[in-house]
């Protein structure tokens, strides 16, 4: 038999008030009855009910996470970033993945508000206005992580994509490379059209007339697709470096080039973005750009706890730092 709260209080020989602010850690219980309550909770086993406590507190202390693919390494290190600042503020997880796929994120939107979560951490593609409405109506705050709005009217925490690619494409460039390719996920993907726009300013700067034939825009992030997409630049010519946007496709890069018989860094350098671990796993190392995707699911944390106790927020777009880690895969 579940063991209920008014079982505590009769074999404690107290108030179900008196054994509910024990629970809830309310300071206003003489020491020797808190005592007397915690033993005989240890003695019959009970378990507070999360749901009841919410329903009375108006707080389930419970977050809703959607991610796009928790399988992926760079979501998965987000989550424990959102985990960790979770845990330390006492706030439990619920994590759905998308698919990045539009309806399955509003629809999540909706499961999330229906179980009573105290606030939600949003990743996903293009935040389109049916997400901003859903958001804005929503009854709890909503902050996005690795994730841009245009509109710029939800809270956010990402880095600065169109500064990072450019400065991995100027570094190519800087590196004696004519013309860097420039390889991305989706077209219509803001992150990807920031890279892009990095990407092409570095160009311009450089005084490099655009080859369309050194840029493939319409993949999506996946390793399979980098060795296509390298395999497509080849058929065209052959490029001494590439930009790549993720780094699970550069590292399909760096082995449909190798299976070609081209050797990474000698005659095509490599550079990634991310600076997932899989940047260090492969061979040669792969220099990248670091996004520090724990930082941003720990800090994406931390500001939708201030949303949720109400706590003053100076800045509701956090933009983290960036650098370009060098290693194997460059010269």
């Amino acid at each position: 038999m579940t063991v209920t709260i008014y079982d505590v209080a009769r074999e404690a020989n107290v108030s179900m008030a008196t054994v509910s602010r024990v629970v809830n850690g309310n300071p206003n219980v003489k020491p020797t009855t808190r005592k007397k309550v915690l033993n005989t909770i240890e003695k019959l086993g009970y378990r507070p009910n999360a749901v009841a406590r919410g329903l009375a507190s108006k707080k389930t202390t419970t977050v809703g996470a959607i991610i796009p693919d928790i399988s992926s390494i760079f979501f998965a290190e987000l989550a424990r970033g959102i985990e960790d600042i979770a845990t330390m503020y006492k706030y439990n997880v619920i994590l759905s993945n998308s698919d990045q796929n539009k309806d399955k994120e509003l629809q999540l939107i909706n499961t999330m508000l229906e179980k009573q979560v105290d606030g939600i951490l949003f990743m996903g593609g293009n935040i389109t206005e049916e997400h901003i409405q859903q958001f804005e109506s929503a009854s709890v705050p909503v902050v996005l992580a690795a994730t841009y709005d245009e509109s710029g009217k939800i809270p956010s925490v990402n880095i600065d994509y169109a500064e990072a690619a450019y400065e991995a494409t100027k570094y190519l460039i800087d590196n004696g490379n004519s013309h860097p390719a420039f390889i991305s996920g989706e077209e219509d993907e803001k992150i990807n059209e920031l890279k892009y726009q990095g990407y092409l300013r570095a160009l311009e700067e450089g005084a490099v007339q655009l080859n369309e034939n050194m840029v493939v825009r319409n993949g999506n992030y996946s390793y399979d697709f980098g060795r296509e997409a390298i395999q497509q630049l080849l058929e065209n010519e052959k490029p001494g470096a590439v930009f790549v946007a993720s780094d699970e496709m550069a590292l399909g890069v760096i082995h449909g080039a190798q299976d070609q018989g081209f050797r990474v860094p000698e005659d095509i350098e490599v550079v990634g973005f991310d600076n997932t671990r899989l940047a260090t796993m492969v061979r040669p190392t792969l220099s990248t750009v670091v996004q520090p995707m724990y930082d941003i699911g720990a800090v994406a944390m931390r500001l939708l706890t201030k949303y949720m106790n109400k706590e003053e927020v100076e800045e509701k777009k956090v933009v983290l730092p960036h650098r370009i880690e060098e290693r194997n895969s460059t010269n």
